[in-house]
């Protein structure tokens, strides 16, 4: 089914769903999904619609333009949209652990996730050959301090080359700079253990293991300038016991960690995910 999606923020004024819903009914508009939050701190209302587009009575690039005249300036909105009939383009970055790039791998492959991964971008060589095996170029880059910039510049022109919408970074062991941050705006997913800052390091749940902890867990949120303090997107956690080993931890870890990772990027193909300030909203 074609759709289009269009996700609203403005300060908190009487009238706005009602306006929201009469635009759409008056161009013959069936509404699949509406979801709306109101953050009574700050003032601000949240909105997401989304509404079959076969019988629509506006042409795509009409949209945009008439709901600005209509609506956006009467609310003073900022509002985006999008429409389904293009598969997001996914960019994958990973290191040498590999349990992060496999999940996403086979919910790519078995239809999980509407979207296309037109490249898997590695500091290490070691996934080559399952990534290939899937279809998808892989591209190697050996990062060291002396070269970081540069093989940044060489990644973002990979990134441009490919055409990627976002980017997501499957345990990708490196910290990006805030100039290639600012190419993707709260589209770049990263994903980490909820031990930072207390476990740090290469074995966070070795340590974790030495200090008797009773639940482990992960942590999904945008990426910005400030290492690890981006929006938040999705989180869970899972219980360990006394005689969880070292081992037992860090697999109880990683699959905590990709199941956060999955719901974080489908939440963001299904355009559920509205960022404002340092906090997400999420449509569900």
């Amino acid at each position: 089914m074609k759709k289009a999606i269009l996700i609203i923020q403005c300060k908190d004024q009487k009238g706005i769903v009602a306006s929201v819903s009469e635009f759409l009914y008056s161009y013959q508009g069936n509404i699949l999904e509406i979801d709306q939050h109101v953050d009574g701190e700050v003032g601000m209302f949240f909105m997401r619609v989304s509404w079959e587009l076969e019988t629509f009575g506006l042409k795509r690039e009409e949209i945009e333009p008439i709901f600005e005249a209509k609506v956006g300036k009467k609310f003073d909105m900022e509002f985006e949209l999008f429409f389904n009939y293009r598969k997001p383009r996914m960019a994958v970055f990973v290191s040498k652990l590999s349990h992060c790039l496999i999940d996403i791998l086979s919910r790519h492959y078995s239809g999980q996730f509407d979207v296309e991964i037109p490249v898997v971008i590695s500091n290490h060589a070691d996934h080559k050959k399952v990534v290939e095996a899937f279809g998808i170029p892989f591209h190697y880059f050996a990062v060291d301090k002396a070269n970081r910039m540069d093989v940044e510049e060489k990644q973002l022109e990979l990134l441009n080359q490919y055409r990627t919408d976002f980017v997501v970074l499957a345990r990708y062991m490196q910290i990006l700079s805030e100039d290639f941050i600012r190419n993707y705006p709260n589209k770049i997913i990263n994903i980490h253990h909820s031990f930072l800052p207390a476990f740090v390091g290469a074995k966070p749940y070795h340590a974790a293991y030495e200090r008797g902890v009773k639940i482990i867990g992960a942590t999904a949120h945008y990426v910005t300038e400030e290492l690890d303090a981006g929006p938040i997107i999705e989180q869970e956690v899972a219980r360990v016991r006394h005689h969880n080993s070292p081992a037992d931890l860090v697999q109880i870890g990683q699959d905590v960690e990709k199941v956060v990772l999955s719901k974080a990027i489908k939440y963001h193909l299904e355009r559920k995910v509205l960022a404002y300030r340092n906090k997400t909203i999420i449509f569900y």
